[in-house]
């Protein structure tokens, strides 16, 4: 039996990426998986699909989750299709990098939109449900920078940090409910958004991680399944650094 068998996971962000390797690796120890994303095209079918052969129930939204009402009713659909809501990753994230005195108003906005207030979305909309089935763990994805912050990732960074403390009022307020709340910050991590980047700067980011190795989604998808079951049940309001000891 699997860690999450017949709980219910729902993940927003999760097409493609480390929301996707969240996704697979919560319906391999038997959750079933509702994830989100902007829209549910042919990767999204195909990551249902994938879910479905563990021998779960998945479904896939199109949301928008900076929108509060959109979440709202993706929530309360998910709840009347899946009868219960047990475990929320707020992995839904974007970046529009640049220097402060060159970012617009509109990249700070974005950032904060999609990252910070779509968690804020989901929560508000999930807490009720966890609260009456006295029970749920709600993980953030972070980020190191979130913790140590970086040079021309002000609004990434911010709205990450954000992301943590967010996890640690949540475990402070929910706690009495049997609601666990904890936050996910991954450091370089192999994925898409990271292949475009240079062999040199990928070198340079690796010199400085004491495993000497970029991490990889599944590093993440193993902290979050964790998180999710009751291997962690007397934990709430931390934030787990995967990142190969790079920010130690």
């Amino acid at each position: 039996m699997g860690l999450l068998q017949g709980k219910t996971a729902l993940v927003t962000g999760a097409a493609r990426g480390i929301g996707k390797a969240i996704a697979l690796k919560f319906a391999a120890e038997g959750a079933n998986v509702a994830f989100t994303d902007l829209v549910i095209d042919e990767n999204g079918q195909q990551t249902e699909k994938e879910i479905q052969a563990f021998g779960v129930k998945a479904k896939g939204y199109a949301s928008n989750a900076a929108d509060f009402a959109e979440t709202e009713t993706v929530v309360n659909q998910v709840k009347a299709d899946f009868g219960s809501i047990d475990i929320l990753v707020n992995n839904a994230g974007i970046t529009k990098d640049g220097l402060m005195l060159r970012m617009t108003e509109a990249q700070w906005d974005a950032v904060i939109a999609v990252n910070l207030k779509s968690a804020f979305n989901f929560i508000h909309a999930c807490t009720p449900i966890m609260m009456k089935q006295r029970g749920g763990s709600i993980i953030n994805m972070a980020s190191v920078v979130g913790v140590h912050g970086n040079a021309g990732q002000c609004n990434y960074s911010a709205s990450k940090a954000g992301m943590i403390a967010l996890a640690k009022s949540i475990g402070q307020e929910m706690g009495s409910r049997g609601v666990r709340a904890n936050a996910i910050a991954p450091g370089f991590i192999i994925t898409a958004m990271t292949d475009k980047l240079s062999d040199e700067v990928k070198e340079q980011w690796i010199s400085h991680i004491p495993l000497r190795r970029g991490g990889t989604p599944e590093d993440i998808a193993n902290v979050a399944t964790f998180l999710a079951s009751d291997l962690s049940s007397y934990i709430t309001g931390q934030v787990i650094q995967v990142d190969g000891g790079m920010n130690m």
